[in-house]
């Protein structure tokens, strides 16, 4: 049984716990949590209050994703029948408004920001694209030889990176898996596929960048590995002393943090500009506080000043992302959790009350998130201004990522070629 599939636990009744201290920002963004058994729950990562809930869903690891700014989505294992779906639910009503069949059980999914597309990794190694809101399955890819553990998108919303139990890491570019035509083979879609780790992966993330942006993952290897994007070649592998079961990176990609099966946050430091791991009296900080369950999900929030951590154990912890000091805490008693999204924007409040709290409304009405939620803080563009002024003064450099994109559109380039062949051929027949 692949790790993401076996995490199915007890009904969980989710409770907030007061903080001890109140976070200094008006932030209304959201954190997102979801149970093998129990509610999905929305909290407005400010103050801690519930926003809202959704029910219904038995939803696994990397089994959660905002859809655009209007739905979240889960995948669904039926206890029954151990047949798989998706569940597909908006801000105003606690129960799925849809629900989508897939030819297998599926645990990760990720959708674009645009809300148009959803991607599903299946226990056959398949990658599911389906259109939303309807659901039809637009095409799916078999792109590795067992389960498939987790997807994301890349920042420019191109290229899809999934891993797998298989250890492997693939990359595919999005327009392919969600055009029409279904005839050609697998592997001619397909950008990069290269052995990642020693045992599953559990967590991929991306840097800012398009081309030359640096992907991290995780793995059961015990673990990270940092990556370039356009040429799938390894840059730099960092060993813990466990499992590490997600990654985030801070706003400046100055530092990442690992999320560790012994309950603790990890922090490294990396040079921005090279993208090189610095080493200040040991590459690994180890924070004091940790979790009593194994820790499964990380996130950034408040513009980058502050870590959430999410633990098997039910509780969630918001932390000042220097010092990893606990400034308030979410508390699951009974239960646990599978996975935890946090917004990188902001919702906004409006007339009406959701399930278990206030709702977020648009101009006309109808809750969703707001635009902000697909623009990068401030914060984050001032650190890129710095990043772009330094590779535009570093000549070498600056050629280096050229001849990766040319690379990667080379690439990009054959694989049209190929397609546009494959259908004069088939016409021709």
């Amino acid at each position: 049984m692949p790790f993401l599939f076996s995490h199915l636990n007890q009904p969980s009744i989710l409770t907030l716990s007061l903080p001890a201290k109140k976070m200094s920002s008006s932030s209304h963004e959201i954190i997102l949590t979801s149970s093998p058994d129990g509610p999905i729950i929305a909290y407005d990562a400010s103050s801690g209050a519930i926003l809202a809930s959704f029910i219904g869903s038995r939803s696994p690891r990397q089994g959660l994703v905002l859809v655009g700014k209007t739905f979240i989505a889960a995948s669904h294992i039926s206890p029954a029948t151990a047949s798989g779906s998706i569940h597909l639910y908006n801000w105003w009503s606690s129960t799925a408004f849809h629900h989508l069949p897939l030819p297998e059980p599926v645990a990760p999914i990720t959708a674009t920001s645009d809300g148009l597309y959803l991607f599903a990794g299946g226990l056959s190694g398949s990658i599911h694209a389906l259109s939303l809101p309807s659901g039809n399955l637009l095409k799916s890819l078999p792109a590795h030889e067992k389960p498939v553990s987790c997807l994301k998108i890349s920042n420019d919303g191109s290229l899809l990176i999934s891993g797998g139990d298989d250890g492997a890491l693939v990359v595919v570019p999005i327009f392919l898996l969600v055009e029409a035509s279904t005839n050609e083979n697998g592997g001619n879609i397909i950008l990069h596929r290269f052995p990642a780790h020693a045992d599953s992966v559990t967590d991929i993330t991306l840097g800012v960048g398009l081309c030359n942006s640096t992907i991290i993952s995780c793995s059961l290897d015990c673990t990270c590995k940092f990556w370039n994007l356009s040429r799938g070649t390894h840059l730099r592998t960092v060993a813990f002393p466990c499992i590490i079961f997600g990654v985030a990176l801070d706003p400046t990609e100055s530092e990442f943090h690992a999320a560790g099966l012994d309950g603790s946050v990890y922090k490294g430091t990396l040079l921005v500009g090279s993208k090189k791991l610095v080493s200040h009296g040991g590459e690994l900080v180890k924070w004091t506080q940790k979790h009593d369950g194994a820790v499964i999900s990380l996130g950034i929030t408040n513009e980058g000043r502050n870590l959430v951590s999410a633990a098997e154990d039910g509780s969630v912890w918001i932390r000042v992302i220097t010092t990893g000091e606990i400034i308030m805490a979410l508390k699951n008693e009974m239960g646990s959790i599978s996975d935890m999204v946090v917004s990188i924007g902001r919702i906004s409040y409006g007339k009406g009350h959701g399930v278990g709290g206030t709702s977020a409304t648009d101009e006309s009405g109808n809750r969703s998130l707001s635009g902000r939620e697909l623009s990068f803080p401030i914060k984050q563009t001032l650190e890129m201004e710095e990043i772009l002024t330094l590779v535009a003064k570093d000549r070498s450099r600056a050629i280096d990522m050229l001849e990766s994109a040319i690379d990667m559109y080379e690439k990009l380039l054959e694989l049209i070629l190929k397609e546009a062949k494959a259908g004069t051929g088939t016409g021709g027949e």
